[in-house]
């Protein structure tokens, strides 16, 4: 009979694990090992010595409050003379003695989470079980190592927001690898609703990246469950902070860790999906943030958003239907066994609260594949990404006596999907993979398919009156600056308009604010052929108390043909730039030495810049919180604002320093300076 090994001491060997399984990151204090992959304990015997075919030792594994061998969150073993990487093994790796290697793996589709692990009767270790896109058996395996270092491994990326003209590469500390953001993710899985309802049936569902990226895209927002961050699209913060004041996800998630899992105040979409993207990563899903520019919000599934004009071109509320002027959402990298086959890959996956699924907050995953191919009976919530990406936009003007006729007015949905590319800061453009080119056979087909009646209809016809508006190249806050209504006649025959030009400070989800400058001409005379440019002055006087802190202005021309009472409409964001902070990094970057960083903004507005305050933030740079210095001085306009902030990094490699600048009349300006640290 054999005989069972008495276990004195073990050591989990956390360094050596960690490192190898690419979690080190986290720290080296405890054992965290990925799915699919042998980790190794040294075991330290009592009496006796190991010998192959005569020793024997069982193994418990365990995960979550009702482990169960049905439900996959138990499973008993025995030594084998080989590790099987298809379910729970354990094998002897060294030489007889009294110190046993002993080797253990899981299977590649094991639930994630915390566990304890039981050997024989004396020895008992808890370890945490992650994704691993490493394993070829894993469900979100990816095959680019490349890939795989920017989509798991990278703690800080790009957000790109402004307008689709004029991207905005906004800085983010994903920080899934700080301290104490593990435990807030896993956390997060333990209060999700379907958790508290049927714990033992949650953590079996934890083996599927399907059922983890849907529960997180509900736990991210707080509108059905205890979840991470409240959204709000106002200017009014009061109980919190505005959430273009973040400059990464740490923060956000150790406050909702340390106060009792309340919602952090206050999230917008591109917050939603960093701190999405940030807890992915974290349990080991590829994922990244992407940015739909002109971005639809249908809210009744019929692909068409419908939007009122009155008689001076002006918006009013007559649907509920929006076009954001950009949303942000995530995509995660995963197998899809539950379509059929050939929609492997991304999946896009939206915590920003928008309309409900299954009776929930929450929407995907869904293969882009099958957003571009108008698969729209897929799971999950189709319908509404492919609007997101696809839909029509009728215009309608609505006159006094209630009647509305339609306005001809060409307006782009789904503009310049954007994400960071792999290993560098540039903008990739992957519109591709959501949409067939405008125009093509694919694209008819895709539209067939959806049963997009609307777009299949459509005639582009450059036929009679046409209107665009122009900018100038320099949009910068602060200055007085004109912009362009182009008004073309291709008819063969003379023509009278009246041209109503005006603009007004909009929110990036497309909420209306004041006026910043309006124009009227009655009489507007175009001989066939002709082209007219009207200038518009936006000075700064005017639209400063009227913008938000998204710095946008919505540009609207109305354009009426006296003699047929036809009407076309022109539509156009701008976004007003900020300054650029200049970063200097004083000193040789080393592992566990002391940094500055020399910060410095000009002040680009005629007006005395007070309560002016510096704030960085980045991943094993800033001890895993933002560091803020004030300045005891205003800032005059043209002068510069400046400051010295000390740092000391943690660990080496190329990192980014997130740098946020903020006064009483700029808000909230991004800069960011890589760094490479030496060891």
């Amino acid at each position: 009979m054999a005989q069972a090994l008495d276990i004195a001491r073990w050591d989990l060997e956390c360094e050596f694990n960690n490192t190898d399984h690419r979690t080190d990151l986290n720290g080296v204090d405890r054992l965290i090992v990925r799915r699919g992959q042998p980790f190794t304990v040294n075991l330290h015997l009592r009496s006796g010595a190991y010998q192959p075919g005569a020793s024997s030792l069982s193994c418990i594994v365990e995960t979550g409050p009702h482990p169960a061998d049905q439900y996959g969150t138990r499973a008993s073993f025995d030594l084998s003379a080989n590790i099987d990487t298809s379910r729970w093994s354990a094998a002897v790796s060294s030489p007889p003695g009294n110190t046993v290697a002993l080797s253990i793996c899981s299977p590649p589709d094991a639930p994630i989470g915390r566990y304890t692990l039981t050997l024989g009767r004396s020895g008992r270790f808890e370890f945490i079980l992650l994704f691993n896109p490493w394993c070829s058996g894993d469900a979100v395996y990816m095959d680019n190592e490349g890939s795989l270092k920017e989509y798991v491994l990278s703690q800080d990326g790009i957000i790109f927001r402004g307008s689709y003209k004029r991207t905005i590469a906004t800085p983010w500390n994903f920080g899934q690898f700080e301290n104490g953001i593990l435990d807030a993710c896993l956390r997060i899985l333990d209060m999700n609703p379907k958790y508290l309802r049927n714990p033992g049936k949650d953590c079996s569902g934890r083996r599927n990246p399907i059922y983890v990226s849907r529960v997180l895209s509900a736990m991210v927002n707080c509108n059905d469950d205890r979840g991470v961050l409240l959204g709000r699209w106002t200017d009014d913060y009061d109980g919190g902070v505005s959430p273009m004041s973040w400059k990464g996800s740490v923060e956000i998630l150790q406050n909702w860790d340390t106060n009792a899992c309340q919602p952090v105040r206050y999230g917008q979409c591109w917050v939603f999906a960093a701190v999405a993207c940030s807890v992915a990563r974290a349990l080991g899903i590829p994922c990244r943030v992407v940015t739909n520019y002109l971005s639809a919000h249908d809210t009744n599934s019929n692909l068409v958003i419908e939007r009122y004009i009155d008689k001076d071109g002006q918006p009013l509320q007559g649907s509920r239907d929006s076009i954001w002027n950009y949303h942000c959402w995530v995509e995660n990298w995963m197998t899809r066994p539950d379509l059929k086959p050939g929609f492997d890959g991304w999946q896009a996956s939206d915590p920003t609260p928008q309309e409900k699924s299954e009776g929930v907050y929450c929407c995907g995953p869904i293969p882009l594949k099958a957003i571009k191919e108008g698969e729209l009976l897929f799971k999950y919530d189709a319908p509404f990404v492919f609007a997101e990406v696809n839909a029509d936009v009728v215009t309608l003007m609505k006159n006094k006596d209630g009647s509305t006729e339609r306005v001809t007015a060409a307006t782009l949905v789904g503009q310049k999907i954007s994400t960071k590319s792999v290993g560098s800061d540039a903008r990739e453009d992957i519109t591709h993979l959501y949409k067939y080119p405008e125009g093509s056979g694919e694209e008819r087909e895709a539209f067939k398919k959806a049963n997009h009646q609307n777009k299949l209809l459509q005639r582009h016809d450059d036929q009679g009156l046409r209107i665009t508006i122009k900018v100038s190249s320099e949009m910068r806050k602060g200055c007085d600056f004109d912009v362009f209504a182009v008004v073309t006649n291709n008819t063969t025959s003379d023509k009278k308009c009246r041209l109503l030009f005006g603009s007004r400070s909009v929110s990036y989800n497309g909420i209306l604010g004041e006026n910043c400058g309006f124009k009227d001409l009655l009489n507007v005379e175009l001989s066939p052929g002709a082209e007219r440019r009207v200038p518009l002055r936006l000075n700064y006087s005017k639209y400063k108390e009227a913008l938000t802190e998204d710095n946008l202005i919505r540009l609207a021309a109305l354009l009426v043909d006296h003699a047929t009472r036809e009407a076309t409409l022109a539509v156009r964001n701008i976004v007003l730039e900020n300054p650029d902070i200049k970063v200097r990094i004083l000193g040789e970057p080393k592992e566990n030495r002391k940094l500055a960083a020399e910060i410095t903004v000009q002040n680009p507005l005629p007006d005395t810049l007070e309560n002016c305050c510096f704030s960085i933030e980045g991943a094993n740079l800033t001890g895993g919180h933002a560091i803020t210095e004030r300045l005891s001085s205003t800032v005059g306009p043209g002068e510069d604002a400046k400051i010295k902030i000390y740092f000391t990094p943690t660990h080496y490699g190329l990192r980014k320093l997130v740098v946020d600048f903020n006064s009483n009349k700029l808000c909230h300006v991004k800069g960011y300076r890589n760094v490479i640290i030496g060891k």
